[in-house]
């Protein structure tokens, strides 16, 4: 599980954040120093996350808020990767989207019609304005054979002081009313994937995906050249990571030991 020789080859990190880089509104203290021995061992580094309930505006304000400072082509999330998808297979239809005002930002910028009345199809975000109303038209709709899509498939977001229902859960309440499961977008889909190598220019085997969650960050490299690291400063327990049919390539405490073992090859 943890030959490092995988390493050698790799150009860029694709870094999840929350539970890999900081937790909440607390960055953690080996992240910078890891983002430095990153940029020392002539490597680079990115961001992504699947936390659809914010965009990237917000998301590059919060890592300047921690003194890490980075162009916007490198704060990747899982709002563009849908929004990339619809562009291409759903172009000039109406979607009726269940989100929070930075997500409803994002698809109103991109050009997506929103519509409460009569739409083409449904996406479900990681809601942290969800009411009961916007539940009842969602599922309507679906009943009616709209299709859903579902921007990131997490079931918790982890917080200081524990986890908050995120997407993956809101999907399964509506699966559980309309019997319909949605096709999500973030990580773990090949979508992601496609999206983090066109994003950033790697062959497979130039990038690591690094993060905290097996169903979502490994998951998302399984079965593919990409390498995939966990750490455990997450949501990831021992007993969870042994019990996993998904397996990552490598497993560090955290980017504290990750930055050590960059720096040893």
């Amino acid at each position: 599980m943890n030959d490092l020789s995988c390493l050698k080859p790799i150009r860029m990190f694709v870094l999840d954040m929350d539970g890999t880089i900081y937790l909440g509104d607390r960055l953690f203290p080996f992240t910078p120093s890891f983002l430095e021995t990153v940029r020392a061992t002539g490597r680079d580094f990115c961001f992504f996350t699947n936390n659809s309930s914010k965009n990237r505006q917000a998301y590059l304000e919060k890592l300047d808020r921690m003194g890490i400072r980075i162009p916007p082509e490198k704060m990747l999330i899982s709002n563009g990767v849908i929004l990339d998808w619809l562009a291409a297979n759903r172009p000039g239809e109406r979607c009726y989207l269940v989100g929070t005002p930075p997500l409803t930002r994002d698809f109103l910028d991109a050009g997506v019609a929103l519509d409460d009345r009569d739409p083409d199809y449904v996406v479900l975000g990681f809601d942290t304005t969800l009411t009961y109303e916007k539940l009842e038209k969602a599922c309507s709709f679906i009943r009616r054979g709209k299709p859903v899509y579902g921007v990131n498939p997490d079931f918790n977001c982890p917080v200081e002081g524990g986890f908050i229902p995120d997407c993956g859960s809101i999907a399964a309440l509506v699966k559980a009313s309309t019997g319909v499961q949605c096709e999500f977008f973030g990580k773990p889909s090949p979508h992601t994937l496609r999206y983090m190598l066109e994003h950033t220019g790697c062959k497979p085997q130039e990038l690591a995906v690094v993060g905290d969650r097996l169903y979502t960050d490994i998951a998302v490299a399984d079965g593919s050249p990409v390498v995939s690291i966990l750490v455990m400063s997450g949501e990831t327990t021992p007993e969870m990571l042994a019990e996993s049919p998904v397996q990552p390539d490598l497993v560090v405490s955290d980017l504290g030991e990750l930055a050590s073992v960059l720096q040893s090859l």
